[in-house]
Formats: C-alpha cells, sequence, structure tokens
C-alpha cells in the first residue's frame, strides 16, 4: 500500500511528547512490511538542531489560508532507509522555541498554525506527485485534513480512491478555536454545524477528524471503551459513540533497537533478562549522579512526566511525606505547572539525599533512570497508552500505575501464589490508594525471590511495533475495502 502518515511532531525532528516516538516508529515498521510510506510534519526550530539533515527540495507548496494563499517551501528527510519525511517549512508559523507553546501558554495562532497544515498535505500530495491510498492522520493538529478530503478535494483524481484513517492519541486536548477562526478554513459555514465541526459556539478540530475520517483508531482498547464515558470523552463522548462502528484500537510499541538494556550505549552497564545482575551498577550510579542517600537499601522509584494534574502529581504531593517515610528514594523528570516545580523544590531542601529533580527532558538521561530505577512510578488520571511504562518493563524497572487506559492494559498485577505479573495496580484516584499501592511494592521488594520473578516476567514482555504495523495493515485493507 501507498501510505502518507500526517503527524505533528516526529522525532527526531522534533518531540513534545509519545506521539513523536509513534510518527517515527510506527512509519518505520510499515515499510518493514513493504509498504511505501512517506510522513507529512511541519519544520520547527527543532528541526535543525535534531542532527538528521534536511535538504531544500527546491520545491514550493501554495497553500490556501482564509481569502489568501501563502507559500511554504517543502524539505525533505529519511527515517531509516525507507521512509521519506517531508518538512513543511514555513518560518513565521513553526520556527519557535516550543511546538505548541511556551512558558506562557499556547500560542495564539495555533489555529493558523495547524489550518495551514492540514490543508497543505493534500497540497504537498499534488506538488510532489504523491498518491497515497491510506492518509493516516494523528491528533486534533491534523483533524481538518480527512475533512479536507471529503469536501474542497473530493473530486480531485487524486485523491478519488484515498481513504482516512484517524488516531485519538489524547482526547483531553481538541484543538477548541474561536468561531471567527473558520474563515481561515477556506469551508462553508454548513461545516459549522452540531453535524459538522461546531463545539458549543466553538471550531473543534478532533471532532472535524472523528467525523470525516474513514475509519478511527486510538492507542489502546481500555481508552477506547474510556473515551465513550462521560468523564474521560470530555464533551466528545456521544460524537465518538456515533462512529463506534468504524473505531479500533491498537497498542503501541517500543523500538527495541533504542530500548534495550542488553546493547544500549547510553547506560553504565548492560543487562538483560538472562544476566540482570549488572542493573545494580546503574542504580548506584544513578544514586551518585543525582546525589541520593547511597547507604540506604531501600528502592529508586523514577517517574519520567510533564509535571501536571493528569499526570497524578496531585496525588504524590498529598503523600509524599508518607512516601519517604517508607523509605523510598525519588527521582523525577520532567518539567510542567509552576505549582510542582516549586513543590519539588520544597521537597528536595525538606528531604536531601531523598528527591532528585532532572528537567527539562533529556533523552540519554531516561534511559539512565530507567536502567537505574527499581520501581517507575505513572500515578496518572488517564493515561491512552503510555510508553514510558513499556521501556520499564524491558529494564526490569518494576510499574506502579493507576489502572486506567494503556497503564491497566499494559500491566498485569503481579501474584505471588503464582508468580505471574510484571506490576502493581491501584483503581481509586486518591493519594492514599496511591500510598498503599507502593507500600505493597515496597513489601514485595524486600522479598528477593519475588522481586527478581518480577523482573524476569517484565523484561520478558514483548510490544513490538512490528506487532502494531500488522495491527493497522489490516485496518488500512479494510478501510480500502470500505468494511
Amino acid at each position: 500500500m501507498r501510505i502518507l502518515f500526517v503527524s505533528s511532531e516526529v522525532a527526531p525532528f522534533a518531540k513534545a511528547g509519545g506521539l513523536a516516538d509513534v510518527s517515527h516508529c510506527l512509519p518505520k515498521a510499515l515499510a518493514a512490511l513493504g509498504h511505501e510510506v512517506h510522513v507529512v510534519t511541519p519544520m520547527y526550530r527543532q528541526a535543525e538542531k535534531c542532527g538528521i539533515l534536511s535538504e531544500f527540495t527546491g520545491r514550493t507548496v501554495r497553500v490556501p489560508i482564509s481569502h489568501r494563499t501563502e507559500e511554504a517551501r517543502l524539505y525533505r528527510s529519511r527515517i531509516g532507509d525507507s521512509v521519506t519525511v517531508h518538512l513543511i517549512r514555513k518560518d513565521e508559523l513553526y520556527n519557535r522555541s516550543g511546538l505548541y507553546g511556551n512558558e506562557y501558554g499556547d500560542y495564539e495562532d495555533n489555529a493558523e498554525r495547524f489550518i495551514f497544515f492540514s490543508r497543505a498535505v493534500p497540497e504537498l500530495c499534488l506538488e510532489l506527485d504523491i498518491n497515497p491510498q491510506i492518509i493516516h492522520c494523528n491528533d486534533w493538529q491534523t483533524g481538518l485534513t480527512p475533512l479536507y478530503l471529503k469536501s474542497l478535494y473530493r473530486d480531485v483524481p487524486r485523491f478519488k480512491e484515498a481513504r482516512s484513517v484517524f488516531t485519538i492519541h489524547n482526547l483531553g486536548n481538541q484543538g477548541i478555536f474561536w468561531s471567527l477562526d473558520m474563515h481561515l478554513t477556506g469551508l462553508g459555514w454548513e461545516y459549522f454545524t452540531i453535524d459538522g465541526i461546531e463545539f458549543h459556539g466553538h471550531i473543534n478540530l478532533m471532532k472535524a477528524g472523528i467525523i470525516f475520517a474513514d475509519r478511527i483508531t486510538t492507542v489502546s482498547h481500555k481508552y477506547a471503551d474510556e473515551i465513550l464515558t462521560p468523564e474521560l470523552g470530555f464533551g466528545l463522548d456521544g460524537v465518538v459513540t456515533s462512529r463506534r462502528r468504524h473505531l479500533s484500537a491498537v497498542l503501541h510499541g517500543v523500538d527495541y533497537e533504542r530500548w534495550d538494556p542488553s546493547n544500549d550505549p547510553c547506560i553504565p552497564a548492560n543487562y538483560g533478562v538472562v544476566d540482570s545482575k549488572p542493573k545494580a551498577l546503574c542504580k548506584e550510579a544513578l544514586v551518585k549522579r543525582h546525589r541520593l542517600d547511597s547507604g540506604d537499601s531501600g528502592p529508586v522509584v523514577a517517574m519520567i512526566s510533564r509535571l501536571v494534574n493528569r499526570k497524578g502529581f496531585d496525588l504524590l504531593a498529598e503523600v509524599f511525606d508518607r512516601l519517604i517515610a517508607m523509605g523510598l528514594r525519588f527521582i523525577i523528570m520532567g518539567k510542567g505547572e509552576d505549582r510542582y516545580h516549586g513543590f519539588l523544590e520544597k521537597m528536595s531542601e525538606k528531604y536531601p539525599g531523598r528527591l532528585a529533580v532532572s528537567m527539562p527532558f533529556d533523552d540519554e538521561e531516561a534511559h539512565r533512570i530507567q536502567a537505574g530505577a527499581d520501581i517507575f512510578l505513572n500515578p496518572a488520571k488517564y493515561e491512552p497508552c503510555g510508553l514510558d511504562q513499556l521501556y520499564g518493563l524491558r529494564y526490569g524497572t518494576i510499574p506502579v500505575v493507576r489502572a486506567t487506559g494503556g497503564l491497566d492494559e499494559t500491566i498485569e498485577e503481579y501474584d505471588p501464589d503464582t508468580g505471574m505479573g510484571t506490576g502493581f495496580k491501584f483503581r481509586e484516584y486518591s493519594g492514599g490508594a496511591l500510598a498503599a499501592c507502593l507500600e505493597k511494592a515496597v513489601g514485595f521488594y524486600g522479598e528477593q525471590e519475588h522481586w527478581e520473578r518480577l523482573m524476569k516476567n517484565a523484561m520478558e514482555k514483548e510490544f513490538s511495533w512490528e506487532s502494531s504495523a500488522r495491527e493497522y495493515e489490516r485496518i488500512y485493507e479494510s478501510t480500502l475495502k470500505g468494511v
């Protein structure tokens, strides 16, 4: 098949979250199955600093936006040997310090930035003579592309046989803008209705993708159920329910070429499921590097996350003193809300040697943290899929997670009677439930036989991108058949 993969972030060219990793790994895995894969993404400032060459093609694309036409330059690069990446360069829209915003919040012109991007996708196909069968769009930043294919480009011969797939990575972020931005889309007001992209008097770009794509996917089966509920549907549960017959779920995979402790060049000592003892050297190095107490026999707990309520930092703050009293040491990597930066700074002063904070995100350090920690903690209020707990599994860093979305689906509760399971889960969204779950994990940490069994179980789990790609392959085929 000929597949065009459209994403607002693609590693290593630009990354704000897990979407960038998916947009790198899934196209590569699809290409490995023999498909022709092109990727389209904006050319942000990060792309020039990522270490991967992007060459100007000498071609430009003219994109209608509002009542004018703007020009963007087209750059080209590659993922591996077989995936072509097309970068849309328009510096006044994308050459900024952040992808979607800065320390003051979201950029005020995000509507224009991603309406332009969505409209540039079909124009790029026409300019570069790309003839896709499947156009796979991801999250609200690309939500208008399926609508454009069904409206303004409906009668363009190149797209007659093309079908669109739209993946919901996080329904909590929807691309909602005021109605007066409607002119930017070039669409008629007949689409600004309850059956179109109107949402409580605003434009909703996520809603556009859900309604107008030929097929919808999301990133775990548990999350597919959750987004049908008022609690996690964020006002679009009825819209998703109306298209439930066209909704599928595919779990993320892990790039084991990058995330494998047996050959990871970032970590102090390599180890694996056959011999996990060198993990102790990684822990020793991590403790020393971040000046945590070294004479302690308790576990080191890692969190790699944005510091926001959704990720459970309100729960952590509620019971942090209790967790320290258990003998835990913490290393937390990430940045986010000022109140949590302030909280962690205060706790670092209160508990020297018990808490280390590493910011901003650093990929190599993330590898060292996963290798050196004993427990990976994610107490999220909701988590569509999550990748870091999957990395933790491969590194023998036992996940303690809230049972939601992909966390619930990918982590199996440890059963000491059978020796089966890969981690620990709690359901109630409360600090007390979080503390009780960690306390349970600490109890098993003190029993070497159980902990070694847990580590072995975790490290043997497989979440390959090849499996995910084959699932998408089946979805694409059925979409082309109209099933």
